[in-house]
C-alpha cells in the first residue's frame, strides 16, 4: 500500500511514498505495566524537606527497674527537645530519632548522652542481576523435600576451595562421615535480607527469624512475598536466600537447576548447622544502621554463636561501633563483608576491631578487583560467580533448540517466562514491525533480532511482538560478551520469552531461518552471584565446622584464633592489606581446633 500527501491545496498536487508500516497485530499496541509493586519497606535514613537527620542516640544506664524505663524516660527527654523518637533497643540503652539540628546539639551536651551519631544507610555486597518477574516466582511451587542421599555433584567451587567436604566427607561418597563436624549444635544468624521459606536447602536449617524491616510479627523474614489484593512485595531479591545457603544449604535438597547440573543442587559450607534469619534489607537491598544493631541483639539472645553479615557501609558509627564490641564480649563471633568499590578502605562493620573483615578472590586464589582492601581485612574466600540458592524459581535461564541443535542462552532481563514452537522468522535489527517482512503473521512466530543499529532491546522486542512474534532471539554481534547480559529497562505484559544467543550460535542459527525454533525461558532455584557478600558466609560455615568440634569446650575467640592462623597464604608473603590472613582453610581450621583440646601428651 502506498501513503500519499497532498503538497498543496491550489492545483491539487499529491506525492505518493513508500508502503505504510503494516498494522500491529491485536492486544499488542499497550504495554502496560504488570501488577503495582509495593515496598514493604521502611525508606532508608534520608533527609526531607523538615531539614533534620536521622540519627542514634546512645544513652547512660539510670536508675531504674528496668532497662524499658529506663529507654522510656530518655525517649521522654529526646521528645521534649523536639525530636520524633522512631525505634528502641532497651537491652543496649539506644534508639533512632529525628531531630532539628538544633535539637541534635540540645542532645549531645546531654551529660546522659554517651553519642548521637547518623543512622546512616546499609548495603547488600553483593552484584547480581535481578530475578524473573516477580510473577514467575511468586507463584512457583514449593520443591519436594530433601532426600535422604546426597551427592558429590552438590560441591560447589567454593566449597571444595575452602575444603568444606574435606572435613564431613573425606572420602567423597556424597554422605556426611559419621563424628565428623558438619556444624551440629551451632547456631548461625544471617542479617541480611531474610530466606525463601519454601527452598528445600533451607528448610531443615531455619530455627528462627525475625523481620526488622516490615515491623511486623513475621517470624519467618521473608525474602518474598505477596499481599492479600495481590501486590507484589519484593523483599531481598534472594540476596539473603543466597548467603544462607552457602552456609548451610542440605545434602540433597534437590531444587530446580540448569540442565547437566546435578539434580541435587548445593551443600553449604557447614550442612547441619542451624540458622537464624535477621531481615534488616529491604527490596533494593538497602537498611539502616540501627536495624542492624537491634537484629545483632536479637541474635544474641536467640544465642547465636556467629553472626554472618553480607552488607555494609561506608563509613564508622559510634552507635554500632559500641554494638559490635558488645557482641564481642559476650561471646559472638561476626563476621562481614569488605565492601565491592574496590577501594583500600574496608566497609563497616568489617572494618571494626571486633569484626572478622572478609574479601573476596577468584577460584584461582586472585585478588578480586572489586574487594575492598586495607587495614581490617582479615581473611578472603571465594566471591566470583558463587553458585548458591536463591528465591524458588527466580534465577532466570534459557533454552534454544533447532535442528536437533541445543543453543546456550541468557533470559533478557524482564523476560516473560514460558516456552513456545514456532516458525524462526528474520526480523532484521527490528527497527519497525516491517523489518519481519511478510513471513511474519499473528498467528505467532519465533523472531530473531540482530543486536546493533542504536535501536534499544526493548524497542527490538516491542517491533517484533506487534508484528506477531510469541518469542524472541537476540543475536549478539561481539565474540567477547558471549550469550550477552540485557535488560528490556522495564516489566510490561506486552513481553515474551526474549533470550540473547552468542554471535557464534546467531550464525548458525540464521542459516536455519524457517525452521522450527523451540525457546523456553524458565526459572530455577538456584544462581550465580558474585561480591564480598558470597566470600563472608563462606568463613561464617568455616566457623561453625571449627566450633562444632566441640561446642562447648570452644569459644568465639579460639574459633577466630583458629581460621586466622591456619589461613592459606595468598599473594606476598605473610599478612598483607589485599588477603588479611588469606584463604580460609576449614581442614587446617578443624585440626587446629583439635589439636588444641587433645589431652597433653
Amino acid at each position: 500500500m502506498k501513503r500519499c500527501v497532498w503538497l498543496g491545496l491550489v492545483g491539487g498536487l499529491m506525492a505518493c511514498g513508500s508502503e505504510q508500516e503494516p498494522k500491529a497485530c491485536p492486544g499488542t499496541e499497550g504495554a502496560s505495566q504488570l501488577p503495582t509493586v509495593v515496598s514493604a519497606a521502611r525508606s532508608e535514613a534520608a533527609l526531607t524537606d523538615d531539614g533534620g537527620d536521622d540519627v542514634i542516640i546512645a544513652f547512660r544506664q539510670r536508675v531504674f527497674a528496668s532497662a524499658q524505663a529506663n529507654t522510656d524516660a530518655f525517649a521522654n527527654e529526646v521528645t521534649r527537645a523536639g525530636g520524633q523518637v522512631k525505634q528502641r533497643v532497651p537491652s543496649l540503652n539506644m534508639l533512632s530519632a529525628r531531630v532539628s539540628p538544633e535539637a541534635r546539639a540540645a542532645l549531645a551536651r546531654n551529660p546522659d548522652v554517651v553519642s548521637v551519631s547518623p543512622n546512616r544507610p546499609v548495603y547488600a555486597l553483593g552484584m547480581s542481576r535481578p530475578p524473573l518477574p516477580a510473577q514467575a516466582w511468586l507463584g512457583a511451587e514449593p520443591r519436594p523435600p530433601p532426600n535422604t542421599v546426597g551427592s558429590v555433584g552438590e560441591y560447589t567451587d567454593g566449597l571444595k576451595m575452602v575444603r568444606a567436604n574435606k572435613v564431613w566427607d573425606f572420602n567423597d561418597d556424597g554422605v556426611l562421615d559419621e563424628g565428623r563436624p558438619s556444624g551440629t549444635g551451632i547456631k548461625v544468624c544471617v542479617i541480611d535480607s531474610g530466606w525463601d521459606n519454601r527452598h528445600p536447602e533451607l528448610q531443615a536449617a531455619f530455627i528462627g527469624g525475625k523481620d526488622f524491616i516490615s515491623g511486623s510479627a513475621n517470624s519467618l523474614a521473608l525474602d518474598a512475598k505477596v499481599d492479600s489484593k495481590g501486590n507484589v512485595l519484593l523483599w531481598g531479591g534472594g540476596h539473603g536466600t543466597h548467603t544462607a545457603a552457602t552456609i548451610a544449604a542440605q545434602l540433597g535438597g534437590g531444587g530446580r537447576v540448569r540442565l547437566g547440573e546435578d539434580p541435587n543442587g548445593t551443600v553449604g559450607v557447614a550442612p547441619t548447622a542451624s540458622l537464624l534469619i535477621a531481615r534488616v534489607l529491604n527490596e533494593r537491598g538497602t537498611g539502616d544502621t540501627l536495624n542492624v544493631i537491634a537484629a545483632l541483639q536479637w541474635c544474641q539472645e536467640q544465642g547465636a554463636n556467629i553472626v554472618s553479615l553480607s552488607l555494609g557501609a561506608v563509613s564508622k558509627n559510634e552507635a554500632e561501633e559500641l554494638a559490635f564490641s558488645q557482641a564481642k564480649a559476650n561471646g559472638v563471633l561476626a563476621i562481614a563483608a569488605t565492601g565491592n568499590s574496590g577501594a583500600g578502605e574496608v566497609s563497616f562493620p568489617a572494618g571494626y576491631d571486633s569484626v572478622v573483615g572478609v574479601g573476596a578472590v577468584t577460584f584461582s586464589g586472585e585478588w578480586a578487583s572489586f574487594s575492598q582492601y586495607g587495614q581490617g581485612i582479615n581473611l578472603v574466600a571465594p566471591g566470583v560467580g558463587v553458585l548458591s540458592a536463591t528465591i524458588i524459581g527466580g534465577a532466570p535461564y534459557g533454552e534454544v533448540a533447532a535442528s536437533g541443535q541445543q543453543f546456550a542462552s541468557n533470559p533478557l532481563e524482564f523476560s516473560a517466562v514460558g516456552a513456545y514452537s514456532g516458525r524462526m522468522v528474520n526480523c532484521g535489527l527490528g527497527s519497525s514491525i516491517s523489518d519481519c517482512g511478510e513471513a511474519a503473521t499473528c498467528d505467532g512466530f519465533v523472531a530473531y533480532v540482530d543486536r546493533g543499529g542504536g535501536i534499544l532491546f526493548e524497542e527490538k522486542v516491542r517491533n517484533a511482538v506487534r508484528a506477531g512474534a510469541k518469542a524472541v532471539i537476540i543475536g549478539n554481534h561481539t565474540a567477547e560478551e558471549g550469550t550477552g547480559n540485557f535488560t528490556l529497562n522495564g516489566p510490561s505484559k506486552l513481553w515474551v520469552p526474549t533470550v540473547s544467543v552468542s554471535l557464534e550460535s546467531a550464525n548458525v542459527l540464521r542459516e536455519l531461518m524457517g525452521q522450527d525454533v523451540t525457546l523456553d525461558v524458565t526459572g530455577l532455584d538456584y544462581t550465580l552471584q558474585t561480591g564480598t557478600s558470597m566470600a563472608t558466609p563462606h568463613v561464617a560455615g568455616v566457623a561453625a565446622l571449627v566450633w562444632s568440634v566441640s561446642p562447648q569446650q570452644l569459644d568465639a575467640e579460639k574459633v577466630r584464633n583458629a581460621l586466622l592462623e591456619t589461613a592459606r597464604d595468598l599473594g606476598p608473603a605473610g599478612p598483607d592489606l589485599n588477603y588479611g590472613k588469606g584463604l580460609v582453610d576449614a581442614v587446617e581450621a578443624v585440626e587446629h581446633a583439635e589439636r588444641q583440646l587433645a589431652p597433653a601428651p
